[in-house]
């Protein structure tokens, strides 16, 4: 028999088929996969005698051939059932039905299954180009490009008053299109030199400029405008101003339509007739009218590149609004000029000629604009600017704005009267010409606890050549009307020099003494001496000379003395003060460097309206509203988000708010601030005067609103502060003079009629903490009674008053009676050492000492009462 013949059934211990058939030989039917050596087929011997296996199954003959895909797709079919193959298992059944897109991959396993072949990617390439192609294209066959005489429909503003009274109109565009060809080439190429230098040659896209625009817009940052002047042109001529993602996509279409059906001199020629200038100006011709009133095609090159320079935003470039301004123009200026000549635009020579900045002409205001209408609609505007950073200068001046103010109309004519009164009354600028000429005042209203700036005043008017907003002007220094904040963050947060029960600094209250005497040494918490710019020890000036002794910080600020603040100020820390200050509603970005000695007395400059703000704070008891002028804006009938009003913060312990309110309250009931009793109703508030009386303030308020009056002389010709001494005739103009009659006469008649309201009544607060070398005095914390307290004079000159048990003590928190002087007409100092220490008897007032003695180091110049 053969050896085929001799061979087990079942030789591999295989798996009988079913129904007595053959055994698998090397898998089961689940694999799909035939068996060696079943069939006909099994082994075969080769010519050698050793057998080898073949493929199980029929033998590949003439009449029985191999099976193609398809029929082994077909068996597979046919044998289905059961869960599709997967893997290798699949890999070894066949590719099954044939798909459009074969993926999952056929054949593939792990990672390879799921990556697309190159066919898919090449196919899907392929069909997001051709339909990006054919979008584009269809966008370009269906860009339209209208006339420029169609362009820039112009609307104006409406502003509102708090009652809903229409205010004014403004966006009354001055617009007139002219052809390129009245235009002087110089004005042509200014503007090219300073937007586009490649203007004539490019394709009318900056690809980076988009996409960075793009990004901006993604990630919620400040959007950016196009690059190139034909962009810039289609955004003027036929798209709106808003910055979203659909208009840029818009943009793109109509540049390259544009960029191939125009002419480089026919863009340009719109660009110029539809960009704004500035002054309610769009166009060039426009603009060439209101800033130097001449014709464009008459500029000169000088000229023509200042109104290039205003392309980069009027509201930053426009040199007559602000000395900032002027200066970012003027240097703008120069750079256009030398890139003119490096685009051989003009001659090294021509450049030569323009040496001198071409000073623009005055504005010519509307007649709308007159009074405090202008300043009002300027500090609406900007608010509606910095709230919504999407409505820039530029679309204001295009219009369609409904624009409701805070502003109480009653109010505003109210300040307006004060202020021009008590002008006429003390001012004769033909009597004295060098010293009551331009004298400026700002002011401004808020109320507490809610922040509506109700009124201000800005000026005399535009149409008196004022078109700087007082109410608003960051260059004042606010003087002693800063020494509150101080006094608060002592009564807040503490004094760095001691410590309470939890190793906090000690919270102080304003009974707490400290030293005032004039030319006094200043010294940090660790006890070293400040040292001055000299090199020596630094010693701080009071408005007149004198020794004080020891004072409480009440009495301190109802004199103004500046050596105690100025100390507390060094206890406490500067960055503390600064940081209060901030939270009380100042602007940070206008302070002087905390760590200054003199930092506590006000070298610091804020606007009226902040300045009231703060003081806002204390009369809410501790709640700080961030001042607001709009309360609601609506755009072509549609209010836009954003507007609600600032929600008050309790930023201040209500009980610390109180007593600074208390301490206010004696200053302007006895103290410098005294003209304020004929409003005839409690009132707080605190005078500032600066160096050499360059500027006086009053900073008051009642519950129902805080009015701050500010005070200075500048020659608008020649930047800079005069003094006031000898103003009105008077040899020394401080805080309490005039800015305290403007603000008493504004009060009576902006609180006519309402209720005469009381201020809380003020809670314990702090400790009273005296400063180091202060007399021994009784305080709430002594364990030694009054009887056992052994009295010092606050001034050597003044002898020890004798014990008696009928001699009357200040109480804390109280004036101490006959020591002040009474209030006059114009006010005077206490004399030299007459004070009223806590727990010692009330010394009569003597004659002020004269402190002799020099400074061994650099005192500071901040005498100023205030």
């Amino acid at each position: 028999m053969s050896e085929r013949r001799r061979r087990s059934a079942n030789p591999g211990g295989g798996e009988q088929r079913p129904g007595g058939g053959r055994p698998y030989a090397h898998g089961s039917p689940a694999e799909g996969v035939p068996s060696y050596g079943q069939g006909t087929g099994g082994d075969e011997l080769r010519s050698d005698g050793i057998g080898r296996r073949r493929p199980g199954g029929a033998r590949d003959t003439a009449q029985q051939p191999r099976m193609t895909r398809a029929e082994m797709r077909k068996a597979g079919q046919k044998g289905g059932g059961g869960e599709p193959p997967t893997g290798r298992a699949a890999a070894q059944a066949g590719p099954g039905k044939k798909r459009f897109i074969d993926y999952p991959r056929f054949g593939k396993s792990g990672v390879r299954r799921w990556l697309p072949s190159w066919r898919i990617w090449l196919s899907g390439f392929l069909l997001v180009f051709g339909g990006g192609v054919a979008a584009v294209g269809i966008a370009y066959a269906n860009t339209t490009i209208p006339q420029v005489h169609d362009l820039v429909n112009d609307q104006n503003n409406i502003y509102y008053w708090a009652d809903g009274s229409e205010m004014t109109r403004t966006g009354d565009t001055n617009r007139q299109v002219v052809p390129l060809s009245q235009i002087n080439t110089n004005a042509q190429n200014a503007v090219i030199a300073a937007e586009n230098e490649t203007f004539r040659t490019d394709s009318g896209i900056d690809p980076k400029g988009i996409l960075r625009a793009l990004y901006n817009m993604a990630k919620g940052g400040e959007t950016q405008g196009a690059s190139t002047i034909t962009q810039q042109y289609v955004k003027n001529a036929y798209l709106t101003q808003e910055q979203t993602l659909d208009r840029k996509v818009k943009e793109f279409f109509i540049t390259l339509k544009i960029n191939q059906k125009l002419e480089k001199n026919d863009i340009l020629e719109g660009y110029l007739n539809t960009s704004w200038f500035g002054r309610g100006s769009t166009g060039i011709q426009a603009a060439a009218q209101s800033y130097y009133g001449v014709n464009a095609k008459d500029l000169d090159l000088c000229q023509s590149a200042m109104l290039a320079n205003l392309l980069k935003g009027a509201a930053v470039q426009d040199p007559t609004l602000s000395a900032a301004n002027h200066a970012r123009a003027e240097g703008r200026w120069k750079w256009i000029l030398d890139r003119m000549v490096i685009t051989k635009a003009i001659t090294a020579e021509d450049r030569a000629k323009c040496t001198t900045f071409p000073e623009p002409i005055a504005k010519k205001p509307a007649a709308n604009m007159n009074g405090e209408v202008s300043y009002l609609v300027d500090i609406a505007s900007n608010y509606v600017m910095n709230t919504d950073k999407t409505i820039i200068q530029a679309k204001l001046d295009r219009g369609g704005y409904k624009i409701y103010t805070t502003f109480q109309k009653d109010k505003v004519d109210a300040l307006k009267k004060a202020v021009d009164d008590v002008q006429s009354e003390t001012l004769n600028p033909a009597k004295r010409p060098d010293k009551d000429k331009f004298v400026q005042v700002g002011a401004a209203s808020v109320v507490p606890g809610d922040g509506a700036i109700v009124a201000i005043y800005g000026g005399p008017g535009v149409e008196n050549n004022h078109y700087t907003n007082n109410a608003d002007a960051k260059g004042i220094q606010v003087g002693s009307t800063f020494k509150p904040f101080v006094l608060a963050t002592a009564m807040q947060n503490g004094v760095l020099t001691a410590t309470d029960k939890q190793g906090k600094p000690e919270r102080i209250n304003a009974d707490s003494r400290y030293l005032a005497d004039d030319l006094s040494e200043i010294r940090k918490p660790d006890g070293s001496l400040v040292i001055g710019d000299d090199g020596k020890p630094y010693r701080q000036k009071n408005e007149d000379s004198g020794k004080r002794g020891y004072v409480s910080l009440r009495q301190a600020m109802q004199w103004s003395y500046n050596v105690p603040f100025v100390q507390l100020n060094q206890d406490v820390g500067g960055q503390n003060v600064a940081d209060m200050a901030e939270k009380l509603g100042l602007r940070k970005d206008t302070f002087t460097d905390p760590k200054t000695p003199t930092f506590a007395i006000g070298t610091s400059a804020q606007s009226a309206i902040r300045m009231a703000t703060g003081y806002a704070t204390f009369a809410a008891s501790g709640k700080e509203a961030d001042p607001y002028s709009v309360t609601k804006v609506e755009f072509s009938g549609k209010e836009q988000p954003g507007f609600t009003k600032p929600a008050p913060k309790q930023v201040l312990d209500a009980a610390v708010a109180d007593n600074i309110t208390d301490v206010l309250v004696n200053v302007a009931k006895n103290g410098t601030g005294s003209k304020s009793n004929a409003l005839g109703r409690p009132v707080a508030g605190k005078t500032g005067t600066t160096d050499e009386n360059k500027s006086a303030w009053w900073v008051g308020y009642t519950p129902q609103l805080s009015t701050a009056v500010s005070m200075w002389r500048e020659d608008p010709s020649n930047p800079g502060l005069l003094t006031l001494n000898g103003t009105g005739g008077k040899d020394s103009n401080h805080g309490g003079d005039t800015p305290t009659e403007i603000f008493t006469r504004y009060m009576k008649a902006a609180l006519a009629g309402q209720d005469k309201l009381s201020f809380p009544t003020p809670q314990p607060v702090g400790t009273q903490l005296d400063s180091s070398g202060a007399p021994v005095s009784a305080s709430p914390s002594a364990s030694a009674s009054p009887s056992e307290t052994v009295p010092v004079a606050p001034d050597p000159g003044i002898p020890a008053p004798q014990p008696s048990a009928t001699v009357p003590t200040c109480a804390p928190g109280q004036d101490c009676s006959g020591t002040s002087p009474s209030p006059t007409a114009t006010r005077t100092r206490p004399g030299g050492g007459s004070t009223c220490l806590l727990g010692l008897p009330c010394a009569s007032p003597s004659a002020s000492s004269t402190d002799t003695t020099k400074p061994s180091g650099k005192p500071s110049s901040s005498g100023a009462p205030g």
